[in-house]
């Protein structure tokens, strides 16, 4: 079989990886338009089931990836830069060039061709028996036959932007800070031991009376320095990528398609569908696809057709509550003045309650476990038994050597 992939993300890499170590008969090739290395944002975070799929459908390029990435305990919500609200759990995160590296080398041993600067415009050009379209939420494979598809996009309300920082956050922290324009607020975590991921986030209303739509990049980069000084501490915040130059600031797109598939053609990860980048997930799905194709291709090996379109509907259903998640998570950032009393002072503690429950309701004892965690040692008491939790997962999937008794 001749497959092509295009588009160099995760999802289009991985699967050709999968594909190649599955099948190595089969002839893979990968094009990226863009040059090798080049992305825009900073970091991607994930989570043990994320590192789970890994080791169970390719240990080498996990182990790889585990090693590079930057552990992450707890969250926080600092309000104002005067109180911090504190929430459990813990991930982990590495820079997304650094992941494309790996990846890129993993697929490269195994024998597939990747290819930098290479466009591909119209598929039917393409001499290949099956056609993996994972070239963005850009696609142009998907717009060119958008009608097929069914695709949507439905823009988001607020405004957003990738940026870095030398700051090295050792949570996931959310700052938000109130100006004269309204609350605006950043999403933090480290992307390797030397940077960190900052997205800063607003409505529009907020943007335009801060003077961001006016402002150049390197005004308007102080002036959210100033912003969020205290949360830095005084460090900088980078608006520059090695490759692919200034970042805009951006209303976040939500892609949806009717069906994956158009003759031997699919779409996967953010050319098939996207997920708000508040709950973490777009680097999982992608893969999470790249898993699902390569799984149904050898259960109908003689029946393309059949193989996809198992794909698409198993991989779309999958989705619905992610997606649902995702939407939810992305409406309460849009109305963050909605959870905020505008008669007192916010409580940090009810705020980060509200947020941490924006993707769904929690059974009461939920509320109780984080007023109880606010309290230092018993906090310190649920980071020990979330430490215990992720060292049992990393001996099941062979990170760490098991214990005999």
């Amino acid at each position: 079989m001749r497959i092509v992939c295009v588009g160099g993300g995760p999802a289009g890499l991985y699967f050709a990886i999968l594909a190649k170590r599955r099948y190595p008969q089969h002839e893979v090739t990968l094009s990226e338009r863009n040059p090798a290395g080049a992305t825009y944002g900073w970091g991607v975070v994930f989570w043990d089931d994320f590192l789970d799929g890994l080791y169970r459908n390719d240990p080498d390029s996990a182990r790889e990836i585990r090693e590079s990435a930057v552990l992450w305990e707890g969250q926080e919500v600092r309000m104002r830069g005067e109180r911090t609200a504190y929430l459990g759990g813990y991930g982990f995160s590495m820079s997304r060039r650094g992941l494309l590296e790996i990846l890129t080398r993993r697929a490269r041993a195994l024998g597939v061709d990747v290819q930098f600067e290479r466009e591909i415009g119209d598929p039917a050009g393409l001499d290949a028996d099956l056609i993996v379209a994972c070239d963005g939420v850009n696609s142009g494979i998907r717009e060119r036959h958008a009608e097929h598809f069914g695709a949507g996009v439905a823009v988001g309300r607020n405004k957003y932007i990738w940026l870095g920082t030398p700051k090295v956050f050792d949570s996931f922290v959310f700052g938000f800070e109130q100006t004269p324009a309204g609350w605006i607020w950043f999403h933090a975590y480290p992307s390797t031991t030397e940077n960190s991921t900052c997205i800063v986030e607003c409505t529009p209303e907020t943007w335009s009376g801060l003077g961001l739509d006016e402002l150049d990049p390197d005004k308007g980069t102080q002036v959210l320095e100033e912003i969020f000084a205290g949360p830095l501490d005084g460090h900088p915040l980078i608006n520059q990528t090695r490759s692919m130059g200034v970042v805009p600031w951006l209303n976040f797109r939500e892609i949806s398609n009717r069906t994956w598939r158009r003759d031997n053609v699919v779409l996967m990860g953010d050319a098939a569908h996207t997920t708000h980048f508040t709950i973490g997930s777009g680097t999982k799905l992608a893969v999470q696809d790249a898993i699902g194709l390569a799984d149904v291709l050898p259960l109908h090996a003689e029946d393309l057709p059949r193989a996809l379109q198992n794909y698409d509907e198993q991989r779309r259903a999958a989705l619905l509550a992610v997606q649902d998640a995702a939407h939810s998570s992305m409406t309460w950032f849009e109305h963050v003045d909605v959870h905020i009393d505008p008669h007192r002072d916010p409580d940090a503690v009810e705020f980060a309650y509200s947020l941490w429950k924006r993707r769904g309701h929690y059974p009461f004892w939920r509320y109780q476990l984080h007023l109880a965690t606010q309290i230092g040692p018993l906090r310190r008491a649920r980071s020990s038994v979330s430490s215990a939790r992720r060292t049992l997962r990393a001996r099941r999937r062979g990170e760490l050597p098991v214990l005999h008794p």
